[in-house]
């Protein structure tokens, strides 16, 4: 009897050392579903045929490569994005989707694998065309006082005007902070939406990131649009583009941060933000 319950004992040491062992080593991924928005562009977006493409499907190509996963990217939308992936209905998210400190709060969030920033958009025939501090770029991170300056000289031109953003983004973030109580708000499902209100006047100005507003300028039939103003970037709008994660999944973060830093080393992220952007998004 007793050398039984000698044996159990050793036994339960023995599971308990393997089960501590195999924590210890982590999960092995060999599989990795990834939602994007699909309506985004240039970061993700639906071709005619249904298919997706965009910065973020390349980028996302390369990454699941090297290393050297089976990837499925599935279609959510923008704004019920984290929640969905809290459920455990997809493993990763690339959707433009920049890791601000109250995104951090809810999920993890890899290294940015993009930096662009936020700015407004108009119509070439508004007098918002002409916005003052046009290129310059404000950091919220390292000169807010510098951004509330200028915006509080623009607030001006934008009293009484509607602005559009997407449900959800650190844009309405921003609008919602520092504008909510010069202009009026129009939230819409997806950028393409604010779009084309704004070429049919129902909306004075767009904020979105800098990299779709240009992008969206040169699409057909957005002609009249244009990049208006100052660019906003750090501080809650985040650091960047980066692969939203659940929290306590250390394994996957770990292999999306090795892949991003390789993406970087070797010129890939240059290279697609070049060709999608037609400028460098690379994060310093």
């Amino acid at each position: 009897m007793k050398y039984a319950i000698l044996t159990l004992k050793a036994l339960l040491l023995s599971a308990l050392v393997f089960s501590s062992a195999a924590q210890a080593e982590g999960k092995k991924w060999t599989q990795i579903t990834i939602a994007t928005e699909g309506a985004f562009k240039p970061y993700n977006f639906t071709k005619p045929d249904g298919t997706l493409d965009g910065y973020e499907i390349e980028l996302s190509k390369y990454l699941c490569d090297h290393m050297k996963v089976e990837c499925k990217i599935v279609v959510q939308d923008f704004d019920g994005m984290i929640p969905a992936l809290n459920a455990g209905k997809f493993d990763a998210i690339m959707s433009g989707m920049s890791a601000t400190a109250k995104r951090e709060q809810i999920i993890d969030f890899s290294q940015s694998y993009g930096s662009t920033g936020q700015a407004f958009a108009t119509l070439k025939s508004s007098p918002l065309a002409g916005m003052e501090f046009k290129g310059e770029v404000f950091s919220l991170a390292s000169n807010e006082a510098g951004a509330i300056s200028a915006l509080e000289e623009l607030k001006p031109l934008l009293q009484g005007k509607t602005i559009g953003v997407q449900t959800a983004s650190t844009g309405a973030t921003f609008v919602e902070k520092y504008l909510k109580d010069v202009v009026e708000v129009r939230e819409y499902k997806t950028t393409e939406q604010h779009d084309l209100d704004l070429a049919a006047g129902r909306v004075d100005l767009v904020m979105a990131s800098m990299a779709y507003l240009t992008t969206s300028a040169a699409k057909p039939g957005n002609e009249e649009m244009t990049v208006a103003g100052p660019r906003f970037q750090g501080g809650f709008l985040g650091k960047g583009s980066s692969v939203g994660l659940r929290k306590n999944e250390p394994e996957l973060k770990a292999m999306f941060d090795k892949a991003i830093d390789a993406a970087k080393a070797d010129g890939t992220i240059k290279t697609l933000s070049q060709k999608w952007f037609g400028f460098d998004v690379t994060p310093l």
